[in-house]
């Protein structure tokens, strides 16, 4: 058995290191905060049960998150902003993302029944997002113009688009026809073939939803004699406005002007330019191995609800496992290799990967919402008799490393921790299961050698099952010409299956087996 003072050691030591190649994100004050996200082609334009879902899901985001105080939507994408004081998780940048993104694809897939009870779910939403920092109350005006000024186009071509289709045409055909059309010549086209008076399309489809925080009366109880007693409460509504960037609209919202600030002047005009140029968003740098680190949020909590078995519950680490699985399969041609532990997994894109030009914000978003959509929808062949109370979400990050030697180094250092973590979880709940309150087993682990306390407590760590003690690493067993379906057709790729081991990948052992999958 390894000597977990030693395994200590080399984590706070030899490892350590890695750290300092995270680069700080941090959106500064007084910018004002907000998260932008888009689905996959969801839905034609005159589905709006999708829309209604996608307004559920935004109304959820702003139930959970105080921060949040204001959100806009139309067709597949949603704009959240955060107050203006907002120092949610510090103000990280792809912190703040990924927990909205993660937060929104979980409860879509937990609500996609109560929208679409006959119809099932059948891929796995992703979401793609970016943050945007707006210097100022007239930056985030100029955005809201802009997102509304794209609604009502957007909206036009995709209900003639559709409407076209219907009539026969192909989607590249029906798009070529309507290519160039202005604004009138989209009206005209859809009132003169297909009857159809543009101004009497459902608001939430020309004019997208607002979802907000407002102040109103509830009745909390009443009085002996009958009579009311009301509270001032904040209540979140939808609303589908013609102008949102407007100081009409902005006035008759006071939770807007106190936590955003009021408009000064009415705007009619924006470049898109302007409002791009406030996106928070890097490129990460180029010929860099790019790790992606996931982490459950407040699962302490999760795992407390949900009953998981203490200190490792199978059900979940395989569940776990499953979703990284999904990830590889879905970016086969990005992802080399993954590494888990308890409810973190981190996913190794190759030195040479462009994938989404290498943008960290949609690198991020893309990978932690698939792998939370997979979380849920997977969720019931691990736990058939247990429902899902809430929806978990994940948080994650990216970091570069410019070399092999330290991405190994940075690998070894989660398994260090993932060693050090087992042990500290199976004396902790030992002694928990002993009659100690959890309280007294923290006070009595508190500054000691976790190789006494094993000994002490009898535990044979070195006869807990492997994937307690090393995690789980996923690759591909390489093989050579594999026919791939794409859909540009069938091409020979070195493509093999998915493995899931449990490996020490800290010696050289393993990964001299398989040199393929750090190659270079």
């Amino acid at each position: 058995m390894v000597r977990i003072q030693s395994l200590q050691n080399m984590a706070n030591s030899k490892y350590e290191y890695v750290k300092c190649f995270e680069v700080g994100d941090e959106a500064m004050f007084p910018n004002i905060i907000l998260v932008w996200i888009k689905a996959s082609k969801l839905h034609k334009p005159h589905d709006s049960n999708t829309l209604k879902l996608m307004n559920s899901c935004a109304v959820e985001v702003l139930e959970e998150y105080a921060d949040v105080v204001f959100a806009y939507g139309f067709s597949d994408e949603y704009t959240f902003v955060f107050k203006k004081t907002s120092k949610f998780h510090e103000r990280r940048a792809s912190k703040v993302l990924s927990i909205i993104t993660s937060f929104f694809s979980s409860v879509f897939v937990r609500k996609w029944d109560e929208f679409f009870p006959h119809k099932e779910l059948q891929c796995h939403p992703s979401l793609h997002g970016r943050v945007i920092a707006c210097a100022s109350i007239k930056a985030l005006q100029a955005y809201l113009l802009w997102r509304q000024t794209i609604c009502h186009l957007s909206n036009q071509h995709e209900q003639c688009l559709w409407r076209l289709v219907e009539r026969g045409m192909n989607e590249k055909e029906a798009w070529d026809f309507i290519k160039g059309f202005e604004k009138s010549d989209l009206n005209n086209l859809l009132f003169d073939e297909f009857n159809v008076n543009y101004n009497t399309l459902e608001p939430i489809l020309r004019q997208g939803s607002c979802v907000l925080k407002t102040t109103g009366e509830d009745t909390v109880k009443y009085t002996d004699n009958g009579a009311p007693i009301k509270r001032h409460r904040r209540k979140i509504v939808t609303v589908h406005s013609k102008k949102i960037a407007s100081k009409r609209f902005w006035n008759e919202h006071t939770v807007l002007l106190k936590d955003l600030g009021g408009f000064v002047e009415e705007i009619n005009n924006v470049t898109p330019e302007y409002v791009r140029s406030f996106e928070f968003d890097s490129k990460l740098m180029p010929c860099t191995w790019i790790v992606v680190r996931i982490d459950g949020c407040h699962f302490h909590r999760f795992s407390e609800i949900h009953e998981f078995v203490k200190p490792n519950d199978d059900r979940v680490l395989n569940l776990m496992n499953l979703c990284a699985v999904a990830v590889l399969e879905k970016f086969w041609e990005d992802i080399v290799f993954a590494y888990g532990v308890s409810d973190e997994y981190s996913f190794i894109l190759k030195k040479t990967t462009n994938l989404y030009q290498r943008r960290a914000n949609t690198i991020i978003s893309a990978i932690v919402s698939f792998f939370t959509s997979t979380y849920v929808m997977r969720w019931k062949d691990f736990f058939p008799q247990s429902e899902l109370k809430y929806p978990p979400s994940f948080d994650g990050r990216a970091v570069c490393y410019p070399s092999t030697e330290i991405l190994r180094d940075y690998l070894s250092w989660r398994q260090v921790d993932c060693h050090i973590n087992n042990q500290y979880n199976s004396c902790f709940w030992k002694l928990v299961a002993s009659g100690k309150s959890k309280r007294e087993a923290q006070n009595s682990l508190k500054g000691g050698q976790l190789q006494k306390k094993i000994e002490e407590l009898a535990i044979d760590y070195n006869k807990l099952p492997v994937m307690y003690r090393q995690g789980s690493s996923i690759y591909r067993d390489k093989v050579d010409n594999v026919l791939i379906h794409q859909e540009n057709g069938e091409s020979p790729e070195n493509y093999g299956k998915v493995i899931v081991g449990h490996f020490d990948i800290i010696g050289p052992t393993f990964w001299l087996e398989h040199p393929n999958i750090l190659d270079e």
